[in-house]
C-alpha cells in the first residue's frame, strides 16, 4: 500500500478516535511507545527525530501525552535487542516500534509480544512471515536496484564491482543486496567480485572496503546495502587515493554521506527518509493503541541525492 493510501487511512479514523471508542485511548495517562532499533546509530537518530515529532503532534492535537523510549542495543547483535524487546514487553508499553535484525532470529520474542496483546509496528524492515504487523518504510529492492542501476550507468556497464552488505540477517539489507545482484547479472561484462560485511559499523565497513580494494585492484565501483557502509566505503576511498577512480553509490543521508557526495567521492546516495519512517511508525502505532486497523505497508518513499540536489 502506498503512502498516499496509508495517509487516508489515518485521516479516516481520526474522526472515531474523539467519538471515546473503549481502548488505550479513554485514559489520561500518557501513552508509552518504546522505539527498539537495530544499533546504536546517527541513521536512527534521524528516525528518532520523525518519532518525536509524530509524538509532539499527537499531544498537541489530541492533548494526550506520549512517551517514545529509545532503547537501542551498543551493537547489532540480535541476543541483545531480543533482551531489549523482552525487557520492554515486561513493562507492558501500548506499543513496540521496531526495526529487526534477524526475521527469525526475533521471532521468539515478537511472539511473546503477541502473546502479551501488545501492538507491534516494524519500521525499516518487513515482519516476520504470518505476522499481522504494519511495516513502515521504503521500497528496499527498489532502492538497491536504483543505486545498482545508477552504478552500471556511471562505469559503462562493465567491470568489477563490490557490494557491501551491512547486516547480512537483517530483512531490509538482505533484500537490498539480491536486487542489486540481480541488476550487475543483466550486464555480462559486469562482475561481483567481493561481498562486504560491515555489521551496520562504519569502521568496520572502512577497514572492509579497503581490504577488498587492494585484494581487487582492477575493481570500478561500489554499492551498499546499509547506511553504514557507504560512509565507510567512502572513506576507503578517500584514503586510498581512489577518489575518481572506483565509483560509489551510497544509501541514506547520513550527514557524512553528504558530504561524500559534495566532496565528489561519492557519486549520488538512494535515502529512504528515516525522519519519515520514524514519524509514520509512531502514527501506525498510535492508531493501533487506539483500537483502530492500520495498512499492511507504510511506503515512505525514496529520495535521489545528487550534487545538484544538495
Amino acid at each position: 500500500m502506498k503512502t498516499a493510501f496509508a495517509f487516508a487511512a489515518m485521516l479516516a479514523a481520526a474522526p472515531v478516535l474523539s467519538s471515546g471508542v473503549a481502548c488505550a485511548a479513554e485514559s489520561g495517562a500518557p501513552l508509552h511507545f518504546v522505539l527498539i532499533p537495530k544499533t546504536v546509530h546517527p541513521w536512527f537518530d534521524k528516525a528518532m527525530t520523525g518519532a518525536k515529532a509524530a509524538g509532539d503532534m499527537i499531544t498537541k492535537t489530541t492533548g494526550r501525552p506520549v512517551e517514545i523510549e529509545y532503547r537501542a542495543p551498543q551493537t547489532a547483535d540480535v541476543s541483545s535487542q531480543n533482551d531489549i524487546i523482552e525487557r520492554a514487553v515486561a513493562t507492558h508499553p501500548d506499543g513496540l516500534i521496531l526495526d529487526l535484525l534477524d526475521e527469525k532470529g526475533n521471532r521468539a520474542a515478537m511472539d511473546e509480544a503477541a502473546d502479551q496483546k501488545i501492538h507491534m509496528t516494524v519500521f525499516d524492515s518487513l515482519p516476520p512471515e504470518g505476522m499481522d504487523i504494519t511495516a513502515v518504510g521504503a521500497d528496499f529492492c527498489e532502492q538497491g536496484t536504483m543505486a545498482a542501476e545508477r552504478l552500471a550507468n556511471l562505469v559503462g556497464k562493465k567491470g568489477e564491482v563490490a557490494i557491501m552488505m551491512g547486516v547480512p540477517t537483517a530483512p531490509n539489507h538482505t533484500l537490498r543486496a539480491e536486487c542489486e545482484k540481480k541488476v550487475f547479472a543483466k550486464y555480462p561484462d559486469m562482475k561481483v567480485v567481493a561481498t562486504g560485511i560491515d555489521n551496520d559499523s562504519i569502521e568496520t565497513a572502512q577497514k572492509q572496503a579497503s581490504a577488498i580494494m587492494q585484494a581487487h585492484p582492477d575493481l570500478v565501483g561500489w554499492v551498499a546495502c546499509d547506511a553504514s557502509g557507504p560512509v565507510g566505503i567512502g572513506q576507503a576511498i578517500r584514503e586510498g587515493g581512489k577518489t575518481g577512480k572506483v565509483k560509489e553509490v551510497g544509501l541514506d543521508n547520513l550527514n557524512d554521506m553528504i558530504q561524500l557526495i559534495k566532496d565528489g567521492v561519492a557519486e549520488s546516495s538512494a535515502s529512504s527518509r528515516p525522519e519519515m519512517q520514524g514519524y509514520w511508525a509512531v502514527i501506525s502505532a498510535w492508531q493501533k493503541a487506539m483500537g483502530q486497523k492500520t495498512p499492511k505497508y507504510i511506503d515512505t518513499g525514496i529520495d535521489l541525492l545528487t550534487s545538484k540536489t544538495l
